[in-house]
């Protein structure tokens, strides 16, 4: 159990949570607000995010990246603990799992989340595998950005509505850029490693110094962009005010990534995930704040 348990990577669910959380608050004054396509498209995107994972510990230790000099936390598949086979299998019944239970989201949204669901599962398997992998060639972080970004936000509010919104995707570009950041730091993290194994990431691409830049961008444009919104009148103002407490870890987060390199990297991974949610939950609170108001 403690093996799976670290294929899946509890740290990084908040990846995939914190986007659905938003999408389906921001639908929850509508009249057609159902609790049932909000449970089960969170359930959706969780097995989609433990598919990542466990395609991410497959492929790279199929494709020799990761290896005994690895910095970040312990790989199943390379360190032996589950079978090469094991994990690739567990990987497809989780893309199984998450299109099972994302039938009925494709029967109720119809064509358009249908292209999602594809678009989704195909990016799944390609972060780390196929012929052109997007890890290996620098796409990992717009990856991340659109389908834990925009897809997540803006297609959740989809599956409520019946439409999309200006709101919707200014959170799915707020989301999407905490994401990537969660992406570079892994990155930024690996840069000797992947180096070594020919696996041009962006932050390999780039080069450190710059990949400290960018991860500060993308803490800081999340509340560049709701502050925009609000004053677009695309937002209200307690679900600015409340999330944009969640700052103060993000200034916390950029000065303990610009001051630490290698494997002290690890601590600011899972905590960058945390910042999603964190800023996820307080902008929701703000969402409950103006319903009460009603």
């Amino acid at each position: 159990m403690q093996s799976w348990i670290l294929a899946i990577r509890p740290r990084t669910l908040p990846a995939a949570i914190g986007p659905l959380l938003i999408g389906n608050m921001l639908a929850i004054e509508l009249m057609q607000f159902s609790w049932l396509i909000a449970v089960i498209s969170m359930l959706c995107a969780i097995l989609l995010q433990i598919s990542v994972n466990l395609a991410n510990d497959y492929f790279d230790y199929k494709n020799g990246i990761d290896t005994e000099e690895r910095l970040g936390p312990v790989r199943v598949t390379q360190s032996g603990m589950i079978a090469p086979t094991t994990v690739r299998n567990a990987m497809i019944a989780c893309l199984l799992a998450a299109l099972l239970v994302g039938s009925y989201l494709i029967w109720h949204g119809g064509w358009p989340i249908a292209i999602l669901a594809a678009a989704s599962i195909l990016g799944a398997i390609c972060y780390s595998g196929g012929p052109y992998p997007l890890a290996s060639h620098g796409l990992g972080e717009v990856a991340a950005f659109v389908f834990f970004g925009l897809v997540a936000v803006v297609g959740s509010y989809y599956l409520q509505a019946g439409e999309t919104t200006l709101t919707a995707w200014l959170l799915g570009c707020a989301i999407g850029f905490f994401n990537a950041a969660i992406m570079l730091v892994n990155n930024t993290r690996d840069i000797t490693t992947d180096t070594k194994a020919g696996k041009n990431t962006l932050a390999v691409r780039i080069g450190e110094p710059q990949a400290k830049v960018l991860y500060q961008s993308f803490l800081y444009l999340p509340f560049g962009i709701i502050i925009a919104g609000f004053l677009l009148g695309a937002l209200e103002g307690w679900p600015v005010l409340l999330a944009g407490v969640s700052l103060i870890l993000a200034r916390k987060l950029s000065r303990d990534f610009r001051d630490n390199s290698g494997e002290d990297l690890n601590p600011i991974l899972g905590k960058t995930a945390k910042l999603t949610m964190i800023f996820s939950v307080l902008f929701s609170a703000g969402l409950m704040i103006n319903l009460s108001q009603i």
